[in-house]
């Protein structure tokens, strides 16, 4: 169907496409189940049932499917129309606007939140196309002007079916979404491969200083499982008890602030242009910021390479928000939303200790639990951490402890970093290649 520009609330003209391209509407190439709503999101989640996908699943292309909020099969069974069969393309609609995630098989059979349209796109021209479209600078100007905002921004599917599709001949289109679509793959793999090596940092971290797997074996005369010889000798074989309970013999009860640094004093003169990350962009996984600007310092929390952030206002602490600092030059000073709380470990204990702990369940949960304030602004005051007592070990496994995690962090960011030049590369060829300003060659 031909876009007739006079019914559609567009901010700007129509960008020139190439000679053969045409724009169609969204809503004419989908299949016929047509652009669905979300199921309605629960007020609580259950234990069992059909998980859904929420608006903060969807982020930088990718669905994550970690802490998926379940709804009971009677309630999803009322929303059949959309329900995932793999392959859709899911929109933002309410508040983060226009994150664009396509659907893998994997997640057949789940169902979303009414925050999150499902675009079941035709296999011609594909949801791989539609969705490079819905990233482009031009249709996400769309949804922001189009959006309603009387409580928070919320795109409707009127309007989602309205939107202007760039229609290039099928082989310039397989051939700019191969070179996207690779791109888009190495940062969906970097994601990947950093969720495994933080997952393998967590589980170490917990295995030597949560739950003393190495200790417990020995005791039981047991060889340590996964540590070599020369590691697996520098733990005892026995408990002892402690204010943080039991420990293992060598080891020190030591109250948090006592070998953590909460809050270290850092010197920044107001006026002065530093790197700044604001609490949107602390992520809610995983350690590495996601964007980071400079900006003149006024007051802000501050920060330097080798601290942990910790946000300590509600919702954000629940959620998850949590961020490693590594994105600073040597003895650089960044900082950020006053609702931090910095955490920099003293020696033995390496600078990755601090945020690993404050990723664990043992951290959240005393800082949750201490929140203070009204309802919806609760904060955790700093001197909730005087009564979290830890197990401190000696230097030797302190430093193994780091010789064996640096590297998995170093890693991390390396592919971070990889992955925003990628992003970068991707969204500026974008809209060139939509314009044809830019082409790929086809045969």
């Amino acid at each position: 169907m031909a876009v007739n520009l006079d019914e559609l609330p567009l901010p700007d003209e129509l960008p020139a496409i190439p000679e053969g391209w045409s724009y169609e509407l969204l809503g004419d190439l989908v299949e016929d189940r047509g652009i669905a709503y979300g199921i309605v999101q629960p007020g609580n989640a259950t234990t069992d049932g059909v998980p859904i996908v929420r608006v903060n699943n969807i982020r930088n292309g990718c669905i994550d499917t970690k802490d998926m909020l379940k709804v009971g099969a009677d309630i999803e069974a009322k929303f059949q129309r959309s329900r995932l069969r793999g392959g859709e393309v899911l929109l933002t609609l309410v508040g983060t606007l226009g994150e664009v995630a396509i659907v893998p098989e994997h997640l057949r059979g789940w169902n979303v939140a009414r925050a999150v349209g499902v675009i079941p796109v035709r296999k011609d021209p594909g949801s791989l196309w539609v969705s490079i479209c819905l990233r482009s600078s031009f249709l996400q100007h769309c949804i922001r002007t189009w959006a309603t905002t009387t409580v928070q921004a919320t795109f409707n599917l009127r309007d989602l079916a309205k939107l202007p599709i760039p229609i290039p001949p099928a082989e310039t289109r397989e051939a700019i979404a191969a070179v996207l679509g690779a791109l888009g793959d190495k940062i969906e793999l970097n994601r990947r491969m950093n969720a495994t090596l933080e997952a393998m940092a967590r589980a170490l971290f917990q295995s030597w200083f949560v739950d003393f797997d190495p200790v417990r074996a020995k005791q039981d005369g047991r060889q340590p499982v996964g540590l070599d010889p020369g590691t697996a000798v520098l733990f005892s074989d026995a408990f002892k008890e402690s204010k943080a309970g039991l420990i293992p013999k060598g080891w020190t009860a030591k109250r948090l602030p006592d070998t953590i640094e909460v809050n270290p004093r850092r010197t920044l003169k107001s006026g002065t242009i530093a790197p700044y990350l604001d609490m949107k962009n602390l992520p809610t996984k995983g350690h590495s910021a996601e964007e980071v600007i400079d900006r003149e310092f006024r007051s802000g929390t501050k920060f330097q390479n080798g601290d942990t952030l910790l946000a300590r206002i509600t919702p954000c602490l629940e959620n998850g928000k949590t961020g490693y600092v590594d994105f600073l030059k040597d003895a650089q000073v960044g900082w950020g939303s006053t609702e931090y709380i910095v955490l920099a470990p003293k020696p033995p204990l390496p600078p990755q200790f601090g945020y690993l702990l404050a990723r664990s369940d043992a951290l959240r949960t005393h800082a949750i639990q201490n929140m203070t304030g009204t309802s919806g602004r609760q904060r955790v005051p700093s001197e909730c951490f005087n009564t979290f007592w830890l197990a401190v070990p000696p230097p030797d496994i302190a430093e193994r402890f780091h010789e064996l995690t640096a590297p998995l962090m170093e890693a991390i960011k390396a592919n971070a970093d990889q992955s925003r030049i990628l992003a970068s590369l991707r969204d500026t060829l974008l809209p060139k290649l939509l314009s044809g300003e830019t082409t790929i060659p086809t045969t």
